[in-house]
């Protein structure tokens, strides 16, 4: 990965669950994670791509020590403390909360139309403890929602007046008011317009410069993550297929998978059109995967060792990892 500290380092991380299977007893067993390896260095604006069902917000949300870890580990360093998010304390898991904190997606569901803008963006601080009075939480409330492009009058309203864009920012302003070091943006602006959404990542890219943030950016849509992200992972099916900075995965992307999502952004020049490469198929249930490698159902390029045995991430590159038995062979037909 980065010569960067990483901020969170994933090793053999897997998070599974228990669902009623088909008898009275019976259960399944669902893959949601498994055996991912990553770093997310420090300062990072760090993209998480794939399909619905590929296991990217149950990632997110391990990150954020909101899901128990069945297998793995993950450490998180700071540079102030190290934390083992396995084996936390209540003191530690609290102290964390603070350090670690989650964007929602949906800004109209995310917020109580019973609460004003200021209790809203006031309630992590209280609930944490982290303010000794009213006027300091009143205080660190409104330098947070300057920030976040919020004014005073802003903050005597009920969520019901504010259009989406501007829901968003409040989301914002409420998960960074506690001064946190890492934030989980799962597809944050999907819900947006587009001319809204251009004016939210700019402002999720003006917060990180200032506050010194690392992002973990889920989202479906690369044109996106391209525009906003220095490096990206590719998920499949709970498994990482692909990871690098954004511009050596875009300029040369080595997985099929990749290449397929890489070629349904639409494009604007007519030369471009029909040369697609298309994502046939659905993904697989994570309760019964596929044997090999996951994509095999899918892949064009699939042969035997393929639907035989797992690939594993490998260099393919500076900062480049891919888990594709064929990616050298491809890469030279190309």
């Amino acid at each position: 990965m980065s010569d960067q500290d990483p901020l969170l380092s994933a090793k053999d991380l897997s998070i599974h669950f228990k669902l009623r299977g088909g008898g009275l007893f019976s259960t399944q067993t669902l893959k949601a994670v498994e055996a991912v390896n990553l770093d997310i260095p420090k300062g990072s604006f760090f993209g998480l791509v794939g399909e619905s069902g590929s296991g990217k917000t149950t990632l997110g949300r391990a990150f954020l020590k909101a899901l128990t870890i069945t297998r793995g580990e993950v450490q998180y360093d700071d540079g102030e403390v190290e934390y083992d998010l396995r084996n936390l304390s209540k003191e530690n898991l609290r102290d964390y909360r603070k350090r670690a904190q989650l964007i929602f997606q949906d800004p109209y569901a995310a917020l109580s139309p019973r609460m004003t803008v200021r209790d809203i963006i006031a309630e992590p601080l209280e609930v944490m403890g982290l303010t000794s009075s009213r006027q300091e939480t009143d205080e660190r409330v409104r330098e947070i929602a300057a920030r976040c492009r919020l004014n005073l009058e802003h903050l005597r309203r009920f969520p019901h007046a504010f259009s989406g864009g501007q829901r968003q920012r409040i989301s914002i302003a409420r998960a960074l008011v506690s001064n946190p070091r890492f934030v989980v943006a799962d597809e944050s602006v999907a819900a947006l317009d587009v001319s809204i959404q251009a004016d939210i990542l700019n402002l999720l890219k003006e917060l990180q410069r200032d506050m010194g943030l690392t992002y973990l950016f889920i989202s479906h849509d690369l044109s996106v993550v391209a525009h906003i992200c220095d490096h990206v992972a590719v998920m499949y099916l709970g498994r990482l297929v692909e990871t690098a900075p954004t511009r050596d995965l875009f300029a040369a992307p080595r997985h099929p998978y990749t290449k397929a999502l890489l070629s349904a952004i639409p494009s604007l020049d007519p030369d471009n059109r029909g040369n697609n490469q298309k994502l046939e198929g659905e993904i697989p249930s994570p309760t019964n995967p596929p044997p090999g490698c996951k994509f095999h159902t899918r892949c064009p390029y699939a042969i035997d060792i393929c639907k035989q045995k797992e690939p594993e991430l490998q260099h393919s590159g500076i900062e480049h990892d891919v888990a594709c038995h064929r990616w050298e062979e491809l890469a030279e037909a190309e």
